[in-house]
């Protein structure tokens, strides 16, 4: 693990042609967004989430899930960017095509703070899709309101728009980031344990002599192959990073 500090990640945030930010639930965190794990409030405190995000628990049980998710999106749209979120937008606004975000994240922090294609890699908690591949009279009036929604034609439902345990990631959205990682000449890691693939195999996947540099407040795994580890929040350091031109 390098000893690389701030001032030294400013110099190759100014050098680097393209960049990386891959961030995780860390940096949602310090916005106030619950992690996934400590989503359970009230009667959800007696599910676990991994027996919730499943298709087979919403086949199940379509209700119980719909309205827990609806709870999570009821807590995520109350919080705002944080400094962290703000400072990767500033930066792609004054250089246009030079930073790529890819994200497990899953609350449109980025989106919102004004980040321009964003890869979520695990979709979006304010969409909804098919859960069944969608027939001709899905497509040709609006869902059912309920909890949750259907076709009125054929009773498909709608889901969240997020990926759940067991789902392979939206292939376009991996393909992309996997293309960012390798064209990309820096990689900051922000805010991930690195425990969670594919996402923790991007920074594998950065060309010979491409940097990545953690930050973290806590050691992930992703801690000894990189060129430098920093240790503090999105909110304290990316405005220093990316404040360089």
């Amino acid at each position: 693990m390098s000893t690389a500090g701030v001032a030294e990640v400013q110099r190759w945030v100014r050098a680097a042609r393209r960049i990386v930010v891959l961030s995780g639930a860390g940096m949602s965190q310090e916005s106030g967004v619950p992690t996934f794990r400590d989503a359970q409030t009230g009667l959800w405190a007696h599910h676990r989430p991994e027996d919730l995000a499943t298709e087979d628990a919403f086949r199940a049980a379509p209700s119980m899930v719909w309205d827990w998710y609806a709870m999570r999106r009821a807590k995520v749209a109350e919080v705002e960017p944080n400094a962290g979120h703000r400072a990767v937008a500033a930066f792609q606004r004054r250089h246009p095509g030079r930073l790529t975000v890819v994200t497990q994240n899953v609350d449109d922090l980025h989106q919102r703070s004004g980040s321009p294609g964003v890869l979520p890699l695990h979709g979006s908690l304010f969409a909804d899709r098919w859960l069944d591949p969608p027939r001709a009279c899905c497509q040709a009036q609006p869902p059912q309101p309920g909890h949750p929604p259907r076709c009125a034609g054929c009773g498909n439902l709608r889901r969240p728009g997020v990926v759940w345990f067991g789902e392979a990631l939206p292939p376009d959205v991996l393909a992309a980031a996997q293309a960012a990682a390798t064209a990309c000449e820096l990689m900051l890691v922000v805010g991930t344990s690195g425990l969670v693939y594919p996402a923790a195999g991007l920074p594998g996947e950065v060309s010979a002599g491409a940097r990545v540099a953690v930050v973290n407040p806590q050691p992930s795994a992703l801690d000894d192959p990189a060129q430098a580890v920093l240790r503090g929040t999105a909110a304290a350091l990316l405005p220093a990073l990316l404040a360089a031109d």
